[in-house]
């Protein structure tokens, strides 16, 4: 559930994005995301990040991840340098269907 997500990356501050729309976008390349990611996210790799802002929602919290959560750092770091506030690393694509499927 996405509020699992929520709390368990923010813990309190979850609420603080309750009621948002959330869009999930794993970071990996198309050959790691075809072996397999989370229900309901893109693939956006890294390398594309910056040529493709326009996938990005400009409304919904986004929460990005790749294997181990370094990509999706610098994928956060790109998207919050291009006008995105509501970007979280969500660190490992493992850890964040853990905590969805919680």
């Amino acid at each position: 559930m996405i509020s699992n997500l929520l709390n368990k990356l923010f813990g309190k501050e979850a609420l603080d994005f309750k009621g948002q729309s959330i869009q999930l976008v794993d970071v990996r390349t198309s050959k790691e995301y075809a072996s397999g990611s989370v229900d309901k996210a893109i693939n956006i790799p890294l390398s594309t990040v910056p040529d493709s802002l326009s996938q990005f929602s400009k409304t919904d919290t986004i929460v990005v991840f790749c294997r181990s959560g370094a990509r999706s750092g610098k994928a956060k770091k790109i998207l919050t340098q291009n006008g995105y506030r509501n970007v979280i690393n969500g660190g490992s694509w493992n850890a964040v269907k853990g905590y969805l499927d919680s």
